[in-house]
């Protein structure tokens, strides 16, 4: 009896070790398909507490601003279709309705596809208020569209089965260029951000305590948890270790008890961020992603003894060009050395709605800011009309970001003093000052408004700090107009 050539048994040790890290169990999809479908509808409901403000004409980002910011074709949204206010509300509840039909597997490829253009047109309609797991969510949901996340416990599985030609056995697995397209979506986010923390700021050990604070993206028990250096320095190393080592041992060792204790850490792991850290469903989007790696033997059958399902060729086809695509970005962008994607990949991964933040909190400086909207009443009082009309607290203001109306709001003003965003500072004084004045009377409206941004740079020696005005409401309509006011207002307010 021969003895098979070394490359072959190579090539049989890949393809088995390809098999088992890439099989997924439908029914742990079905599980997935819920979550992603109930995080859709999560939110819709939420983007409909300012729906005017950041999907109208007249909000925080108007049509004609927000196309020469995002400045380029490839960058589509169905939201930019039209400039009426209604526009935007229809598809945002479009992706709400697309979420309800994905949570009970009713039309499920139909809605799979409009809750992906849905999705990624609000996110390019809202992109300065856009985090990491907005765009996660739209990779997750595109490679949705070429898997059998409908196979069972679902409305389509059940009617399927009272179609005679269609009654029989259902598989329990499936293995496609799909399945492996989402697990190396899992594993690139987590190895992109473990990559990007190889840095000075966490190998210190004071980049979590740095981002835990509520003038970074930290809770009020995230801000408690900071300063406990006792605790933060060595969960600032494990955090490196662990998005690193995490991914690599899901692929090289993919045996089912190691991915189900994987992905349950995994889990846990976003919980607690959930806890610490104010990013909005991120942590939810997180938790949903490990979802689908959960092994079949927890549910009683194992995927090994399971007949496969396939993907029709041309569906592969798209879908192994699309993964190859992606891979190109990540490693373009992530990495030690992260460089620019050429200009045709750039144009092929906004297409697909591919395009994702690999370095999520990479560097992390060891600096606090804080924003706040001074606004002057009819009525002579001073508030800060980023929070609800609360007295004015100039320095630090209480609960940081925290204090925002919510996530969204800290997303956007966390970048707004960038050089490219500012062009989005004298639009939302303007809207802020509008919708203010709409809900109140008279004596309280708003006479002027100032959006101002502070920073402080700590050294451990003497800080530095700066403070700017980023925009005001009514606007300056000539250079130097209002400075002298505003000088005497500062001479008299030495917080100002």
């Amino acid at each position: 009896m021969s003895t098979p050539h070394p490359a072959r048994r190579l090539g049989s040790a890949l393809r088995d070790l390809a098999r088992a890290a890439f099989t997924l169990d439908t029914r742990s999809l079905a599980l997935y398909r819920m979550a992603v479908g109930a995080i859709l509808v999560a939110d819709c409901l939420l983007r409909t507490r300012d729906v005017s403000m950041m999907l109208g004409p007249e909000g925080v980002f108007p049509p004609g601003v927000l196309r020469r910011f995002n400045g380029d074709a490839t960058l589509w949204s169905v939201s930019l279709l039209c400039d009426q206010a209604w526009w935007g509300a229809v598809v945002l509840a479009a992706e709400g309705v697309a979420g309800a039909c994905l949570i009970g597997g009713c039309a499920t490829r139909a809605a799979t596809i409009t809750a992906w253009v849905a999705l990624v047109s609000i996110l390019r309609r809202t992109s300065p208020a856009t985090n990491a797991g907005d765009a996660w969510l739209a990779c997750q949901l595109f490679w949705a569209m070429f898997l059998p996340w409908a196979a069972t416990w679902s409305w389509d599985a059940r009617r399927r089965a009272q179609r005679p030609v269609d009654a029989g056995p259902s598989a329990s697995a499936v293995c496609t260029v799909a399945t492996a397209a989402l697990v190396l979506q899992v594993v690139a986010v987590y190895l992109g951000a473990g990559l990007a923390k190889l840095n000075d700021s966490w190998f210190s050990g004071a980049a979590l305590a740095r981002a835990l604070s509520v003038h970074d993206h930290g809770t009020p028990l995230g801000m408690l948890v900071s300063r406990a250096p006792w605790l933060t320095r060595p969960l600032t190393w494990a955090v490196v270790v662990f998005e690193v080592a995490g991914p690599v041992a899901l692929l090289l060792w993919p045996r089912p008890r190691l991915r189900a204790l994987i992905a349950v850490t995994f889990m846990i792991f976003h919980a607690l961020i959930w806890l610490t850290m104010s990013i909005g469903l991120f942590a939810a989007i997180g938790i949903a992603s490990w979802l689908p790696l959960l092994p079949g033997g927890l549910w009683g059958r194992s995927d090994e003894a399971a007949t496969p399902l396939r993907l029709g060729r041309a569906a592969a086809s798209c879908c192994a060009v699309a993964l190859m695509l992606a891979l190109g970005s990540f490693v373009c962008c992530s990495g030690l050395r992260p460089g620019t994607m050429p200009r045709p990949l750039a144009a092929a991964v906004n297409l697909l709605g591919l395009s994702q933040e690999w370095r999520m909190f990479g560097e992390v400086p060891p600096q606090e800011q804080w924003i706040y909207g001074r606004a002057e009443l009819a009525d002579g009082r001073v508030v800060d009309l980023l929070r609800g009309g609360r007295p004015l607290q100039a320095d630090r203001p209480a609960g940081g970001f925290t204090s925002l109306e919510h996530h969204r709001w800290h997303k956007f003003f966390w970048v707004l003093p960038r050089p490219h965003v500012r062009v989005f500072a004298a639009p939302t004084a303007a809207a802020l000052a509008r919708r203010w004045n709409e809900g109140h009377a008279a004596e309280e409206q708003v006479r002027s408004l100032e959006l101002r941004y502070a920073q402080e740079t700590i050294t451990g020696a003497d800080d530095i700090r700066r403070e700017e005005v980023l925009a005001t409401w009514p606007p300056r309509t000539a250079p130097g107009e209002g400075n002298l006011d505003r000088l005497l207002r500062s001479a008299a307010d030495p917080a100002l």
